[in-house]
Parts: C-alpha cells; sequence; structure tokens
C-alpha cells in the first residue's frame, strides 16, 4: 500500500502523472484589442459538461497574457483539432500574439472565427466563469455546432502530440 500521506507534494511530479491521461487539443478563438481582430489559444483541457443544456468547458491560466480577453469575451468558438494540426497548436500555444492571420478561417454567426478544416466546431456564448486555483474554468454554452471534416484528432500525452490510430 502507498503511504500518501508520508509523500512530499512535488508539482513537476503532479503534472507528469497528469500527463499520464490523454487529452484532444482544441484551438478556442474570441475577439482580440479592436473589432476586426481575433485571437486564438490552444487548449487540451476542454470537455463536454452536459448535453441539457449543452455545455462545455475549458480553462485558462490566469498569468496568461490572454486570460482577461478570453474572460471577458462574450462569446468564443472552439475547433477540435485533426492530427495534421500540429503546426497550428504549436503556434498558438507559446507566448505571443496569437493572431489568426495566415489560418484558414470560417466565419461564425457569434464572430471568433473557427478553423476550417477542424474536425468539429463549437460556436458559444459564455455561461459562466469559474475561479479555480491558478486558472479560470470558462463554461460555454453551444449555440450552434458542425462537423466540417472527418479524420483522426491531435492527441497530447506525456507533454507531446500524437495522433490516435483509426481502423
Amino acid at each position: 500500500m502507498i503511504d500518501f500521506d508520508n509523500q512530499p507534494f512535488d508539482t513537476r511530479a503532479f503534472r507528469d502523472a497528469l500527463g499520464c491521461y490523454p487529452t484532444g487539443v482544441v484551438v478556442v478563438t474570441a475577439a482580440g484589442q479592436g473589432k476586426s481582430s481575433h485571437i486564438g489559444i490552444t487548449v487540451n483541457s476542454f470537455t463536454s459538461v452536459s448535453l441539457d443544456p449543452p455545455l462545455v468547458l475549458w480553462a485558462i491560466d490566469r498569468r496568461s497574457r490572454r486570460h482577461d480577453t478570453f474572460v471577458g469575451a462574450p462569446a468564443f468558438t472552439i475547433s477540435i483539432l485533426s492530427a495534421d494540426h500540429r503546426a497550428v497548436s504549436l503556434r498558438l500555444a507559446g507566448a505571443g500574439e496569437h493572431s489568426l492571420d495566415g489560418l484558414t478561417l470560417l466565419p461564425t454567426v457569434l464572430g471568433p472565427p473557427a478553423l476550417s478544416d477542424s474536425l468539429a466546431v463549437f460556436e458559444c456564448a459564455r455561461a459562466q466563469v469559474v475561479d479555480a486555483g491558478d486558472h479560470s474554468v470558462l463554461i460555454g454554452r453551444v449555440l450552434r455546432f458542425f462537423r466540417p471534416q472527418t479524420g483522426a484528432p491531435l492527441i497530447y500525452f506525456q507533454g507531446r502530440y500524437s495522433g490516435l490510430a483509426q481502423d
């Protein structure tokens, strides 16, 4: 039996243990500074919450320079990435402006565009923001969704990207 009470809490080991759980990868877009600009961020904390009403959530680090923009946005769009999106994911994951310039985008009713070659897209109105430690959890009410592509999703596992093998 493991004696958890006598184990020191190692944050790096905790992060590595969380990395044993493979996740899908999405890009979330929202309106940036100015009426015509939009920004994106790579996220692997996306999950469904409820079918009725249709709710999803994702989390953003409070230290992110984009935190206030996303938390304050009345709407956001979530694009589920395919295995072919590794470069897009990397571009929007690191530090930088996170502009969507040069990406092939689809307009949406709510404004924040979707990646045109995504596996699925969800247009969301911000329903709630929950403080959760060093992150904010954004819950969105899905107003529209569509599946423009089929294929294998981009997966993040133990600090690396990979694809999901399909039959």
